[in-house]
């Protein structure tokens, strides 16, 4: 187990190098000279010069990577070019309040997801299975941002019983931190939610039409033993993957999320990057959220080991 482990880490470090480079290479994919973008049209030489000093332009581009990921290892992501904070500091202050959303929109997809799949599936052909079909499609197809709206408009406009923006940190209260993040949280459950509900429907199906299952009603098991002990077991690899490539849809999501809620978190600071053109943000941000997708694969795999040891490639 613990060789699988370490060959599976080993196996992201070529991934995370891939990913440096692009995340690099996103300062000289901009259509023009990234120092005039910047400075602007009225600019003078001399600005520019110095926005391309800051920016290690005049550099040749391998010196400029090399030192670029001597600094990454250090675990320096830059400056900032228009607050001149450091990036680590300004992603930092803002990392509780994205990584608090996605957690708790997880957990909602999941409470809601799985037992839905499960109950669907037990139940086929029932308004169970078919509150799940449509579930699902209201899922796939209302945009995030219209949810959003939606459940802002009527949990907090008007039944007034929740937030309608803001965000609380975990030391200010558990409540007020749980009660600014519902809305938003549920809003990034509904399509990952519906996608969970599918897939644990589908392998749940798959599941219960195996013999074992048979033998284990013939033999007079308790339904809901053969429900989650026996097939939710067995069907919780094709789920898990499900969730660990949902997270990636959550990270999009939680940007237009944010900015509806005004949550001060990642996805705020990166749409402001943008906007602003501050490239060292928008690389650290990137690079961030990039490693955290890659470590989130790397857990899934380890799950796949704990759901069915036979898995060890």
């Amino acid at each position: 187990m613990l060789g699988y482990i370490v060959r599976r880490l080993l196996m992201a470090v070529p991934v995370m190098g891939v990913v440096a480079l692009v995340v690099f290479s996103l300062l000289y994919l901009t259509p023009g000279d990234p120092a005039q973008v910047l400075a602007g049209d009225t600019a003078t030489p001399e600005q520019i010069a110095k926005i391309r000093t800051t920016l290690g332009l005049d550099q040749p581009p391998i010196q400029r990577f090399g030192g670029w990921l001597w600094h990454i290892v250090k675990g320096d992501l830059g400056t900032s070019i228009f607050s001149g904070e450091a990036v680590t500091h300004m992603i930092g202050q803002r990392l509780e309040a994205t990584f608090s959303l996605l957690l708790l929109a997880v957990v909602f997809s999941i409470a809601i997801g799985v037992p839905f799949g499960v109950a669907a599936a037990a139940r086929r052909g029932s308004w169970i299975d078919g509150a799940l079909t449509t579930y699902s499609t209201l899922g796939f197809s209302l945009p995030a941002f219209i949810a959003g709206y939606a459940l802002a408009f009527l949990f907090a406009t008007t039944l007034k019983w929740l937030p309608v923006q803001g965000f609380v940190p975990l030391d200010g209260g558990v409540w007020p931190w749980l009660r600014n993040l519902i809305l938003p949280a549920v809003t990034l459950s509904l399509v990952y939610s519906a996608i969970i509900g599918r897939v644990t429907r589908a392998s749940m199906l798959e599941v219960l039409s195996e013999d074992y299952i048979r033998t284990a009603r013939a033999k007079g098991v308790a339904p809901w033993r053969i429900l989650f002990r026996h097939a939710l077991q067995n069907a919780a690899v094709p789920v898990i993957t499900i969730i660990g490539i949902g997270i990636a849809t959550l990270i999009g999501s939680a940007v237009i999320t944010e900015n509806v809620f005004a949550i001060p978190g990642v996805g705020r600071l990166t749409v402001d990057a943008i906007l602003h053109r501050d490239y060292p943000i928008i690389q650290g941000v990137v690079l961030m959220l990039s490693a955290a997708y890659v470590l989130v694969n790397v857990a899934v795999d380890l799950c796949y080991t704990l759901l069915d040891p036979r898995i060890r490639y």
